[in-house]
Protein backbone atom coordinates (compact mmCIF):
# COMPACT_ATOMS: atom_id res chain seq x y z
CA UNK A 1 0.00 0.00 0.00
CA UNK A 2 1.51 3.10 -0.78
CA UNK A 3 1.03 6.85 1.11
CA UNK A 4 -0.93 8.14 -1.05
CA UNK A 5 -3.63 5.31 -0.89
CA UNK A 6 -3.02 4.71 2.98
CA UNK A 7 -3.62 8.50 3.81
CA UNK A 8 -7.11 8.06 1.11
CA UNK A 9 -7.99 5.31 3.29
CA UNK A 10 -7.56 7.59 6.58
CA UNK A 11 -9.59 10.52 5.05
CA UNK A 12 -12.58 8.40 3.97
CA UNK A 13 -12.89 6.69 7.59
CA UNK A 14 -12.72 9.99 8.91
CA UNK A 15 -15.52 11.19 6.76
CA UNK A 16 -17.47 8.60 7.80
CA UNK A 17 -16.44 9.40 11.44
CA UNK A 18 -17.18 12.99 10.90
CA UNK A 19 -21.26 11.77 9.48
CA UNK A 20 -21.44 9.51 12.57
CA UNK A 21 -20.69 12.38 14.62
CA UNK A 22 -22.31 15.20 13.17
CA UNK A 23 -25.42 12.62 13.29
CA UNK A 24 -25.35 12.28 16.80
CA UNK A 25 -25.58 16.15 17.89
CA UNK A 26 -29.28 17.42 18.68
CA UNK A 27 -30.40 20.13 17.57
CA UNK A 28 -31.87 20.92 20.75
CA UNK A 29 -28.94 20.99 22.18
CA UNK A 30 -29.61 17.74 24.19
CA UNK A 31 -26.68 15.84 22.08
CA UNK A 32 -25.91 12.04 24.29
CA UNK A 33 -28.63 13.42 26.51
CA UNK A 34 -31.16 11.97 24.43
CA UNK A 35 -29.72 8.41 23.99
CA UNK A 36 -30.40 7.57 27.65
CA UNK A 37 -27.91 4.66 29.10
CA UNK A 38 -25.42 5.66 26.70
CA UNK A 39 -24.78 9.25 28.29
CA UNK A 40 -23.94 7.33 31.45
CA UNK A 41 -20.55 6.69 30.27
CA UNK A 42 -19.71 10.63 30.99
CA UNK A 43 -19.76 12.16 34.32
CA UNK A 44 -23.20 14.64 32.56
CA UNK A 45 -24.53 15.35 29.79
CA UNK A 46 -22.28 18.74 29.53
CA UNK A 47 -19.67 16.19 29.25
CA UNK A 48 -20.63 14.20 26.92
CA UNK A 49 -21.78 17.04 24.59
CA UNK A 50 -17.98 18.66 25.48
CA UNK A 51 -15.94 15.32 24.48
CA UNK A 52 -18.55 14.76 21.28
CA UNK A 53 -17.65 18.52 19.99
CA UNK A 54 -13.64 18.03 20.48
CA UNK A 55 -14.26 14.44 18.67
CA UNK A 56 -15.71 16.63 15.76
CA UNK A 57 -13.40 19.12 15.27
CA UNK A 58 -10.63 17.13 15.53
CA UNK A 59 -12.07 14.80 13.21
CA UNK A 60 -12.98 18.25 10.95
CA UNK A 61 -9.61 19.66 10.92
CA UNK A 62 -8.03 15.66 9.48
CA UNK A 63 -10.65 15.58 7.13
CA UNK A 64 -9.71 19.19 5.58
CA UNK A 65 -6.12 18.78 6.15
CA UNK A 66 -5.70 15.46 4.61
CA UNK A 67 -8.51 17.13 1.64
CA UNK A 68 -6.07 20.08 0.57
CA UNK A 69 -2.97 17.52 1.18
CA UNK A 70 -4.44 14.43 -1.59
CA UNK A 71 -5.77 17.68 -3.65
CA UNK A 72 -2.52 19.51 -3.68
CA UNK A 73 -0.43 16.22 -5.23
CA UNK A 74 1.90 16.97 -2.69
CA UNK A 75 3.05 13.93 -2.73
CA UNK A 76 4.20 12.85 -6.13
CA UNK A 77 1.95 12.31 -9.20
CA UNK A 78 -1.85 10.48 -9.12
CA UNK A 79 -1.71 7.04 -10.47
Amino acid sequence: MTLVKGLELIWGLSALGLIILVLLHSPKGDGLGGLGGQAQLFTSTKSAETTLNRVTWTLTALFMGLTVVLSAGWLGPQV
